[in-house]
């Protein structure tokens, strides 16, 4: 009579070591010269150039994809989350004027199937890649009896540097500044539990929707948009005095976290066109207009704040790199 093993008991260590060893190659051709170790080392070790910056500060963030995930379940489609959540960290740290260096991320499930896992981390190499960000390396749990079978969590921790004369702090905003919008590409990574709530009332994941113009499921899968390559390049052309990224709360919510507190907001709720999935979340569901501004970014994934002197060249510089911008409100 055989024993008890961790095999039986739900975690397949062999099952781990062949996934690490089927995404090692995908992993590397994220890295650079910068990055000193392999996949598996017990820690993740970057060169920092100081010898570029004067004063080099490192900005990180760490977030999780919420129960956008539920979506990739339904769908069985696993290659967009990680970048998803790429674009997110990325975003969160390019608001400050950072550019990412590397990136970590944490996938934990019941019982691990590699072919689940190579796709997930796809996604993550494909966001490092487009964003010159190194995978450096993460952590893989396998946890049975803490997560629903085939279904798994994720997390990730970006680390990105500036120099210290160009941060981005919000400090610089005034009165009177502008505020331009950025288009973004549906609910990005925010508000699902709203979202599902309302359209799996009326909808299954596979129905088409005319409106849409493609099923609920793959609405709800559009990649978080990135923003960091507008957001260089507008850095090296005008002064910004603060960038917002539209995650959860909204956009009054999260620009006023870069506010002081003796200046408001004045928003322009009828300056854009909102995406379509918005209107058919409010009108199924019936949701207050107060909620659905607390919820979702409303077809706006990032805001610049700049000073108003400066504000029709910095929209006409976006409209000439083909994005889709909005006077939106001012400073008040």
């Amino acid at each position: 009579m055989s024993g008890v093993t961790y095999k039986k008991a739900g975690v397949n260590i062999d099952e781990g070591e062949k996934a690490v060893r089927d995404i090692k190659e995908k992993v590397r051709s994220t890295h650079n010269h910068n990055v000193l170790t392999d996949l598996g080392s017990f820690c993740g070790m970057y060169l920092l150039e100081k010898d570029k910056y004067e004063q080099p500060v490192l900005v990180s963030s760490t977030d999780g994809v919420g129960t956008k995930l539920k979506i990739a379940f339904l769908m069985d489609k696993h290659d967009t989350v990680g970048e998803d959540l790429v674009n997110h960290c990325v975003n969160d740290i390019a608001v400050g004027g950072a550019k990412p260096l590397f990136f970590l991320d944490y996938f934990a499930t019941d019982r691990l199937q590699s072919t689940v896992f190579t796709d997930v981390i796809s996604g993550f190499v494909r966001g490092c890649k487009y964003n010159d960000c190194a995978l450096i390396g993460g952590e893989t749990a396998e946890m049975p009896d803490m997560y629903q079978p085939g279904e798994y969590d994720l997390s990730g921790t970006i680390v990105g540097i500036v120099e210290k004369s160009k941060v981005i702090d919000g400090k610089r905003i005034k009165k009177s500044d502008i505020l331009i919008g950025l288009q973004s590409n549906g609910l990005h990574t925010n508000g699902y539990s709203l979202a599902r709530k309302v359209l799996f009332d009326h909808f299954e994941i596979t129905d088409y929707v005319d409106d849409l113009s493609c099923t609920i499921g793959e609405e709800l899968l559009k990649v978080h948009s990135s923003y960091l390559d507008i957001i260089q390049s507008t850095i090296e052309n005008f002064q910004i005095n603060g960038i917002s990224h539209i995650t959860g709360g909204g956009i009054e919510g999260n620009t006023k976290r870069i506010l002081s507190n003796t200046l408001n907001l004045n928003i322009d709720w009828s300056s854009w066109s909102q995406s379509t999935i918005f209107s058919v979340i409010k009108d199924l569901g019936k949701v207050p207009e107060e909620d659905m501004k607390r919820t979702f970014n409303l077809g706006i994934g990032l805001v610049f704040i700049v000073p108003e002197e400066s504000a029709q060249s910095f929209y006409d510089f976006l409209i000439n790199k083909g994005k889709k911008a909005y006077f939106i409100g001012e400073v008040i």
